[in-house]
């Protein structure tokens, strides 16, 4: 993918800063968005500014460029700014990748969820996707070429306790792609999702998704790990490498003619 632009969202840490660094692997130019900041009604840390530029620092190490971008998936006008940015530097974006999503306020059954709960976790994780998405497409329609992956999730395809609103975005992010992948590719513009599983913290990622979700499930902190391991088939979390290596291949001329498509990254949890 020597030469190629790719933008990238969520990528301070986790599957992003892996994704990020799978493509720079590979040649690959790249701008990093992220918050890097906290968003009022997370109850978890949020990716930092610093975290960005490690990334950022990350990806250069093999000799690509690389521009960041503090960008609240939520505002249209801040993304648009950005994009339009992107567009002046490079003149195109080759790939997007809809990495960007929070995970909670989760951790309570649906009648306790409030308005504010619900309209968070759809505006990132679902209509965050659609913004950007709405925003790169156009151009790849003009170049007749481009590769969006949305980042769902397992909890896109089954139902988890306690999830609703999580499980109802990535839901939806799966049918964004499906009915994408039908309006784009009479243009030669290819979308497809990729479904993690239980994802391990890698502390060299800064990944603290899997503790998140063992927090709102009240499990103990120092045995979460094991609990998540003992529903996997392979006996063994999902790496966050592996999923950018699907990502990776989803962007790649290597899957021409894969749109449309959902793979799952999961150790075989939802085989059962």
């Amino acid at each position: 993918m020597t030469g190629d632009l790719v933008m990238i969202t969520g990528a301070a840490r986790g599957i992003g800063r892996a994704c990020a660094t799978a493509f720079a692997a590979g040649g690959a130019d790249l701008v990093l968005l992220d918050v890097a900041e906290e968003i009022d009604g997370v109850p978890y840390p949020l990716g930092t500014r610093s975290q960005l530029e490690a990334t950022a620092a990350l990806c250069r190490d093999h000799g690509v460029s690389v521009t960041t971008e503090r960008v609240d998936i939520r505002d249209t006008a801040g993304a648009s700014a950005a994009v339009g940015r992107t567009l002046e530097r490079y003149g195109r974006i080759d790939v997007l990748v809809n990495n960007a999503g929070l995970v909670s306020p989760s951790g309570k059954p649906v009648h306790e969820v409030t308005d504010d709960d619900w309209q968070l976790m759809i505006d990132v994780d679902l209509t965050g996707a659609f913004r950007m998405m709405r925003l790169v497409l156009p151009g790849m329609v003009r170049r007749g070429s481009g590769a969006v992956v949305n980042i769902a999730s397992t909890a896109g395809l089954v139902g988890y306790r306690h999830f609703a609103g999580y499980v109802a975005a990535k839901h939806g992010l799966i049918g964004l792609t499906k009915a994408a992948a039908l309006d784009y590719a009479p243009h030669g513009v290819r979308v497809n999702a990729v479904c993690p599983g239980s994802v391990r913290d890698d502390p060299d990622l800064e990944g603290v998704m899997l503790a998140e979700i063992a927090r709102c499930l009240e499990l103990p902190g120092t045995e979460h790990e094991k609990t998540f391991v003992a529903t996997q088939p392979t006996n063994r979390l999902v790496r966050a490498q592996d999923v950018a290596a699907s990502v990776k291949w989803l962007a790649s001329a290597d899957a021409t003619d894969v749109t449309g498509s959902v793979v799952t990254v999961d150790g075989g949890y939802t085989v059962r």
